[in-house]
């Protein structure tokens, strides 16, 4: 009989904002595996540290590159598909022998986690369940004490990777916004938010509830680019409250 695939939310990256579900699962299942960068210890492993079994088996998923190729480069496409294609296959032998395998994403695995991709080859042949967890966006707007929108405000969700005419289009037409994947792009995003009028709104959050949090206007900041951990808050609530 088959094992059940499980893919589960950590949250923002506070180990305690992890949800009851996961960590009761994280804590059961005989193989856990977490996608990181070659070099690196990966994030979603260190949120989970000292809450899985003694005898886990870790699959580690090296990524073949993060930001070094354009999502636009035709190279791009190709390589990140194989290396799904091999990560699912890598899991399902697993599952074949039986063993529940819980796949780690930082934040929810369906709002912008890698973990999605092997779910689409994966749920479609195996007992499933996917977690939730609190977006890394949720983190960061409590992390500032920032409420970020009320009443009928829209809030607008946008990839720092969009062109400058896109964002500045974008912004113009939300109340609140959350711009992620900042880092090389913060130059174009600063631009952008000054052609939309909102720039004075705008803070900066780097590693929002994790060590190293940093949270500032975003005026103030003036490193780039930003790593890889940030994103920018650009609250609502400019009707009466």
């Amino acid at each position: 009989m088959a094992g059940t695939f499980f893919t589960v939310g950590l949250g923002p990256g506070d180990p305690d904002l992890m949800t009851v579900k996961a960590a009761r699962i994280i804590g059961a299942v005989p193989v856990i595996a977490y996608f990181a960068k070659r070099g690196h210890s990966g994030h979603a492993r260190g949120i989970v540290q000292g809450r899985t079994r003694a005898d886990v088996e870790e699959v580690r998923l090296d990524y073949p590159f993060t930001t070094e190729v354009s999502l636009n480069d035709p190279e791009y496409a190709v390589t990140i598909g194989a290396f799904y294609e091999m990560s699912a296959a890598c899991l399902a032998t697993r599952l074949d022998a039986g063993k529940d395998v819980a796949l780690l994403c930082e934040g929810d695995p369906f709002f912008y986690g890698s973990s999605m991709y092997l779910y689409d080859r994966l749920h479609g042949s195996y007992t499933h369940e996917v977690v939730p967890g609190i977006c890394g966006m949720s983190g960061c707007w409590a992390a500032a004490g920032t409420p970020i929108v009320h009443g009928d405000d829209v809030l607008t969700v946008l990839p720092g990777t969009l062109d400058e005419e896109s964002l500045t289009t974008r912004l113009r037409d939300c109340d609140g916004a959350v711009i992620m994947k900042v880092g090389r792009n913060l130059p174009k995003i600063r631009t952008a938010l000054a052609r939309a009028g909102v720039a004075d709104r705008a803070i900066y959050v780097e590693r929002g509830t994790m060590p190293g949090q940093r949270i500032v206007p975003l005026a103030e900041f003036h490193d780039a680019p930003a790593p890889y951990f940030s994103m920018i808050l650009v609250p609502g609530r400019q009707r009466p409250r």
